[in-house]
C-alpha cells in the first residue's frame, strides 16, 4: 500500500506526457499545412505593385499619346491577356503558347531599317530613339512598353498575383513569365525586321558581342535575310582603348554569324556615348569605320 501514491503520481505524469505529444503533433500538423499553403519564397523580386493597373495606364498612354495610330486598340483586351498568360499557372512552367493570346493583341508593324537592337546598352539606345523618334527599340514598340521594367508572376494555387517574390531565372527557373515574356518579345522582334537593322553593343566590356545574351542568342538568329539586307552595328565605348574595338574577337565572331546567314555586316564605332548620340544622323557610313 506504501507504493500507491507513486503509482498515481506516475500515471498522471504518464497522461500529461500523452497530452503533451499529442499537443505537440497537432502543432507540427498545423504548421505543416500553413507553410503548404503558403505560397512558394523564390528568389527573385515579388510582381510589382499594382501591375494590373501600371498596364493598363501605360497601354492607354502609348495608343493615345506616343503612337495615335493604334488608338484603337482594346487596352482592357490587352490587360486580360497579360494576366491569363500566367495567373493561375505554375511561374516555372510558363510556355511561348501562355503569350499568344498577348503576341495577337499588340501587333504592331515597324517600317522597314527602323529597327534598333541592343546589347548592355539600353541607356544609350532609348536615348538615341528619344531623338530619332521613328526608330524604334523593342521598348517603344507597344508589347515592349508595357512590360518595362516591370516584375510579374502568379501561382498555381490561386488566382492573385505574387507580390511576395517570383522566380529568379538562374537561381530558380528560366521558364518564369518575364524570362519566356521577353524571349518571346525579343524573337517576335527581330523576326518582323527588314532592311537595313541596328544595334547598339557596349564596347567598355571584354565581350561585346556576348552570343549568350539576347541579342546572340535569340535576336540574331531570327534575323530573316530574306527581309534583313544588312545589320549595322554600333559599338560605344567610354574607356580609351589600344584599337579599334570593330576590330575585337567577339565582333569578328558577330560578323562571321551574320555574313554566314547572307546578311551584310557593318561596324562603327564611337567613344563616347554623348559623342555618340550627338552626332550620328546618318547611320549610313563605311563598314568599319570610327567616330573620335
Amino acid at each position: 500500500m506504501a507504493d500507491e501514491p507513486c503509482c498515481r503520481i506516475s500515471k498522471k505524469v504518464q497522461i500529461c506526457l500523452a497530452v503533451g505529444l499529442l499537443v505537440a503533433v497537432a502543432v507540427l500538423a498545423v504548421v505543416g499545412v500553413l507553410k503548404w499553403l503558403q505560397p512558394h519564397q523564390w528568389n527573385g523580386q515579388g510582381t510589382t505593385e499594382h501591375f494590373a493597373d501600371i498596364v493598363l495606364e501605360r497601354c492607354s498612354n502609348y495608343t493615345q499619346i506616343v503612337q495615335p495610330a493604334l488608338r484603337n486598340v482594346d487596352c482592357q483586351k490587352i490587360q486580360e491577356a497579360f494576366k491569363s498568360a500566367f495567373i493561375s499557372k505554375n511561374p516555372c512552367s510558363i510556355t511561348e503558347e501562355d503569350y499568344q493570346p498577348l503576341m495577337k493583341l499588340t501587333t504592331q508593324a515597324i517600317p522597314c531599317s527602323k529597327t534598333l537592337l541592343w546589347s548592355r546598352a539600353k541607356g544609350v539606345a532609348h536615348q538615341y530613339t528619344q531623338l530619332h523618334r521613328d526608330t524604334f527599340t523593342l521598348e517603344d514598340t507597344l508589347l515592349g512598353y508595357l512590360a518595362d521594367g516591370l516584375t510579374w508572376c502568379g501561382d498555381a494555387g490561386t488566382s492573385e498575383v505574387d507580390y511576395r517574390s517570383c522566380p529568379d531565372r538562374k537561381k530558380d527557373c528560366p521558364n518564369n513569365p518575364v524570362s519566356v515574356f521577353w524571349k518571346i518579345a525579343s524573337q517576335r522582334f527581330a523576326d518582323t525586321a527588314c532592311g537595313v537593322v541596328y544595334v547598339i553593343l557596349n564596347g567598355s566590356i571584354s565581350k561585346t558581342f556576348d552570343e549568350n545574351s539576347t541579342f546572340g542568342s535569340v535576336e540574331v538568329i531570327h534575323l530573316r535575310p530574306e527581309r534583313v539586307q544588312a545589320l549595322h552595328a554600333w559599338v560605344i565605348y567610354d574607356v580609351q582603348v589600344s584599337s579599334d574595338p570593330c576590330m575585337s574577337s567577339s565582333i569578328n565572331k558577330l560578323e562571321s554569324i551574320i555574313t554566314q546567314r547572307n546578311i551584310a555586316f557593318k561596324c562603327q564605332s564611337c567613344y563616347r556615348p554623348a559623342t555618340f548620340i550627338k552626332h550620328v544622323t546618318n547611320p549610313e557610313r563605311s563598314p568599319r569605320s570610327s567616330m573620335i
